[in-house]
């Protein structure tokens, strides 16, 4: 891609974007998580009303009068975006790839997290982390995020999603809020997450296609595996195969689920061909 198409691609999808951000997402993002990280201002008298649950006790201790501890809201958080950029990505039989839906949603969500003022980082992973771009504010570190997104060539096709909670943990010491997506077509990454879970808030984004809940009759065909490359010929008219192959991407569906539910972090699913708008909208909702 050349850098003129790649700039009109990223003035498209900033235009597109950023017009949810301001209009629709902006307020939902800052009601969702604002005060999720608090922090001690000073020491008072106890007044009527005041939570016991914030006596310090040892200051009550030496005046002999009750003090309460007063926090105030951490106006500046940050922004961790997570996304999967192996093979299984690159697929889609509606209007797009599911890797073009993934970059609209990391980019709508960057510009919200713009507008509160807080600090936007980027991690790209297949199997091993192909890129880290460290948190910072502003637009222009918003579009450099977007260009990233849109042109990334990985190393590898192949998903690893253990490594990215691993590596989440191991660069982000302090509280972050974390947005995973990815189709979520992957298996043990149940002790990382709850890891990174433990200190950070987490959702998951699953983006899908419909093609990829069950293999329609079409006879013998040659399939490939996107991430491995490996070519298959399948007979799709045996209702065995097809039920199996069911029955597995349900078991990384629930997988999915069952983890984040598990690990205390959020989670929602998007189909290629749906509003992630109205996914995104009802999720903050019910988290506010």
């Amino acid at each position: 891609m050349d850098t003129k198409e790649l700039l009109k691609k990223v003035r498209k999808i900033e235009i597109k974007t950023r017009r949810l951000s301001d209009h629709i997402f902006g307020g939902e993002y800052h009601s969702t998580f604002k005060g999720r990280g608090m922090t001690f201002s000073e020491v008072r008298q106890y007044q009527f009303g005041d939570d016991v649950r914030n006596i310090d006790w040892n200051v009550t201790a030496r005046y002999n009068e009750p003090y309460v501890k007063v926090f105030e809201e951490e106006r500046e958080l940050t922004m961790m975006l997570l996304v999967d950029v192996s093979g299984s990505e690159l697929f889609g039989t509606s209007n797009q790839f599911k890797r073009e839906m993934i970059t609209e949603i990391a980019a709508t969500l960057a510009f919200s997290a713009m507008q509160n003022n807080d600090k936007i980082g980027l991690v790209l992973f297949s199997d091993v982390v192909e890129l880290y771009i460290p948190p910072k504010k502003g637009r222009f570190h918003v579009l450099r995020i977007i260009r990233e997104l849109i042109e990334f060539t990985p190393t590898s096709k192949k998903t690893d999603i253990s490594e990215a909670f691993r590596f989440l943990s191991s660069v982000m010491k302090k509280k972050a809020i974390v947005f995973a997506l990815s189709d979520f077509i992957s298996e043990s990454y149940e002790s990382t997450l709850k890891i990174a879970a433990n200190r950070h808030d987490i959702t998951g984004i699953r983006i899908y296609d419909a093609r990829e809940e069950s293999i329609p009759n079409l006879g013998v065909v040659n399939m490939e595996d996107a991430e491995s490359g490996e070519l298959l010929l399948v007979n799709t008219q045996s209702k065995k195969v097809r039920n199996a192959y069911s029955a597995y991407y349900k078991d990384k569906v629930n997988y999915y689920k069952s983890i984040f539910s598990k690990s205390g972090a959020g989670s929602l699913s998007c189909r290629v061909d749906e509003s992630y708008v109205v996914k995104l909208m009802g999720y903050f909702k019910n988290r506010a």
